[in-house]
């Protein structure tokens, strides 16, 4: 609107794509602040903004049985950037949301370039701007000079370590040696699935275990989040903890009708199919230790590896200390803070903190009250979780168990799920309703 401040979102991954859309979007003019593409970090090559690092999967899909899922549909009625991208650039992969990872970077970037109100600026933000109507989201990967100056202004920050999946052709996978299938049979057949025998995998369990680590330290359980935890430290707590997990069976039967010892899922990359992406297999191995123990799976034998896995810091805040429910500093409200740093986890759950972060500033802006956070809605519900007391305070995901309780005790699970997701749609419609009217 005429004569109204600009905002500086300093960030372009999700969470800044995502608060720069909204407020332009709502007449708002935006300093979209980003090294990129003059710099990178060590985990990120695409000049693109909205790069994914990790896995090229947004999780489940399903609104009315996951609340991840869930969380998606309620972003949609905020007008979310990057769900419309999620869509466009969409690969199959069962009932998961899994997008081609270059195509959905371009198609956010190429969106917001042509977005009234919002102005590119190539640099590295060094310290938050004194005075201004500011949000945060540099992500993970904060900057040595701009972390250093947020741990000086409140009060230290927190960390744990992040991994990265192998990626591999899919020219050099054995398919006589693979079947195809969804777990229990969700989905058009879009996973590659290695099997193996008893032997098989007992032999790459003894290998990873035994495997030189590219980073050499004792992690302990606050140093690596669970949601991505590396194989190899998995498989410390039991020969049988990947069988019960990454690589679990249960709901895959191979061609032959009977269910494999253990079974290591691929999914694409790209439409293409050119190159696929070992499900759950993040790691911290040498190079060369991956390319031997991944090599032991009989349908990766002669697999040519197109991206090694990665381990990286992520920086987060103590967020309860420092922030309120709308994301704001409780020390300087005109400053916000959005994504995977204020201890949300996951692609989805930063990009949805950068809506809530946008929509409060705008409020703010406006002389309007901020939106309250309804634990109804998942989105409301992380915000209230990243700013509530807590000495423990560690990474979220979206879950079922961070949202209010339900009016009345249901046992079936399909229906409760059902029900929370109707009960969330309902609110967050309102809350949308309530952020237009800002």
């Amino acid at each position: 609107m005429k004569g109204e401040a600009r905002v500086k979102v300093i960030g372009a991954g999700l969470a800044g794509c995502e608060a720069a859309h909204y407020l332009a979007s709502h007449g708002v003019g935006v300093d979209l602040v980003d090294m990129k593409p003059k710099k990178f970090t060590p985990a990120h090559s695409d000049p693109s903004f909205c790069e994914l690092v990790c896995s090229n999967s947004l999780k489940s899909a399903d609104v009315y049985g996951n609340a991840c899922g869930l969380l998606k549909e309620e972003m949609r009625l905020f007008g979310s950037v990057t769900m419309e991208a999620a869509e466009k650039t969409r690969v199959p992969a069962g009932g998961a949301l899994a997008v081609e990872r270059h195509a959905f970077a371009a198609c956010v970037t190429e969106k917001l370039g042509r977005t009234e109100n919002i102005r590119f600026v190539c640099e590295e933000a060094e310290n938050i701007p004194e005075g201004e109507w500011t949000i945060v989201a540099t992500g993970p990967l904060t900057g040595e000079k701009l972390a250093a100056d947020l741990a000086a202004r409140l009060g230290g920050c927190l960390f744990f370590y992040d991994a990265a999946a192998p990626i591999v052709s899919a020219s050099s996978i054995d398919r006589g040696a693979t079947f195809t299938a969804d777990r229990y049979g969700k989905g058009e057949g879009d996973y590659v699935n290695c099997p193996m025998d008893r032997e098989e995998y007992e032999a790459f369990v003894d290998a990873l275990l035994s495997a030189e680590r590219a980073l050499v330290r004792d992690f302990d359980k606050r140093d690596v989040f669970e949601g991505c935890m590396p194989v190899e430290i998995m498989a410390l707590r039991g020969r049988d903890t990947l069988r019960f997990g990454t690589f679990k069976p249960v709901g895959l039967y191979g061609e032959d009708g009977r269910r494999p010892y253990a079974v290591l899922q691929l999914r694409k990359e790209n439409r293409e199919g050119t190159a696929y992406n070992l499900v759950g297999c993040q790691t911290n191995l040498k190079f060369p230790e991956q390319k031997r123990v991944f090599s032991m799976i009989p349908a990766l034998r002669n697999a040519e590896f197109l991206r090694y896995g990665v381990m990286h810091r992520n920086t987060f805040l103590n967020s309860p200390a420092v922030l309120s429910a709308d994301g704001s500093l409780k020390a300087d409200g005109k400053i916000f803070f959005a994504g995977q740093m204020t201890g949300v986890e996951g692609y989805v759950e930063s990009a949805a903190s950068g809506i809530w972060a946008a929509a409060n500033c705008l409020a703010k802006m406006r002389g309007k009250p901020p939106l309250p956070a309804d634990t109804r809605t998942v989105m409301g519900a992380l915000a209230a979780y990243v700013a509530a007391p807590n000495a423990d305070f560690q990474p979220m995901n979206a879950n079922y168990g961070i949202l209010r309780p339900l009016e009345r005790e249901v046992r079936d699970k399909a229906l409760k799920k059902r029900m929370f997701a109707e009960r969330a749609l309902q609110a967050a419609a309102r809350l949308a309703r309530e952020a237009e009217s800002s």
